[in-house]
């Protein structure tokens, strides 16, 4: 004989408990002071607070972000205004890899990178006209004042004939006192630049490793 189970309904008390849930969820909203709950307060002061936080933290650390960006030394040696500045430098070839122009509060910079040591170099006065080597052809410099840097043996040509620098030749940055820096020739491994100043100026010569750099700084 087949049977069938007959599973009653739930009772009427147990088909209103949820209601009876809500209900007194609401009624425990309702019953917080005017403007909202107490838990709504008490997540929204929560809220406000790591909000805070965040705001604190992301302060705290953009500071130590601009505290990392390097500032040139206070001790970089002083400024000469007798020319010309030479040295024998640290090797017997080296090769140009970067030429770079920047300003500071007192001067402006020149620098010059190089792959291995740092050649013989000179930093001398300069008088127009100015013709680029070897071709001999006229060269114009801007400026009121102008110096001339040998590099020797420091070329951006190898032996091999491969160029070891194809960046610019000619910086116009308008400088407080370097006015244009450009390339005279680079000939039989002997690179010429020639510097174009507003005025008279005073020089200082740096030489750093890691990578090896040239640096010529133009007091303002």
């Amino acid at each position: 004989m087949e049977r069938t189970l007959v599973i009653p309904d739930p009772s009427p008390a147990r088909r209103l408990r949820p209601f009876l849930v809500v209900i007194a969820c609401a009624a425990l909203v309702a019953c917080g002071p005017s403007g909202g709950s107490p838990g709504a307060s008490t997540l929204s002061s929560q809220l406000a607070s790591a909000s805070a936080v965040e705001s604190a933290a992301a302060t705290s650390s953009a500071a130590a972000s601009e505290s990392l960006v390097p500032e040139p030394s206070g001790d970089l040696g002083a400024f000469t205004c007798t020319l010309p500045v030479t040295d024998r430098g640290t090797a017997t070839r080296s090769q140009i890899t970067a030429v770079r122009v920047g300003t500071h509060e007192d001067y402006d910079r020149i620098t010059f990178q190089f792959d291995a040591g740092i050649p013989q170099y000179q930093v001398e006065a300069a008088t127009p006209p100015f013709y680029a080597d070897p071709s001999g052809l006229p060269l114009e410099v801007a400026g009121s004042a102008f110096w001339r840097i040998s590099l020797i043996h420091g070329t951006k040509v190898t032996p091999d004939g491969v160029v070891t620098y194809s960046g610019p030749t000619d910086f116009v940055p308008g400088f407080s006192a370097l006015v244009d820096l450009k390339e005279g020739g680079d000939f039989e491994a002997v690179s010429t630049w020639y510097v174009g100043l507003t005025d008279t100026s005073c020089v200082r010569v740096l030489t750093l490793t890691d990578p090896d750099r040239l640096v010529i700084d133009i007091q303002h």
